[in-house]
């Protein structure tokens, strides 16, 4: 903790759903948590319990033989070496979670 919040990591989520209609209720739930930067990419920094949040509610939309979905941790140190071209770097921005 820092400042009295819970720290925040940043996770690189892609994900791979060929039906429509899970695809559209992941995307809608990751968009509760971050922010959609690429076709079926999304930039979240999420403390540990909203990681456990997030996971928990996609293991409820995902079918494990036909779906994918990965998490990339991004580190503090790694996350100062992000290059970016044509949009805005990863930042933190407010989220609301619904």
């Amino acid at each position: 903790m820092s400042n009295g919040k819970p720290e925040r990591t940043l996770y690189v989520i892609a994900y791979d759903i060929s039906d429509d209609r899970r695809r559209t209720k992941v995307h809608k739930t990751l968009s509760g948590f971050g922010k959609w930067t690429q076709y079926s990419l999304f930039e979240c920094y999420l403390t540990d319990k909203e990681l456990v949040a997030l996971r928990g509610k996609l293991d409820d939309l995902l079918e494990p033989d036909e779906d994918s979905v990965r998490f990339y941790h991004i580190c503090s140190a790694c996350e100062a070496k992000v290059v970016t071209i044509g949009s805005e770097a990863p930042k933190e921005e407010t989220i609301f979670i619904v």
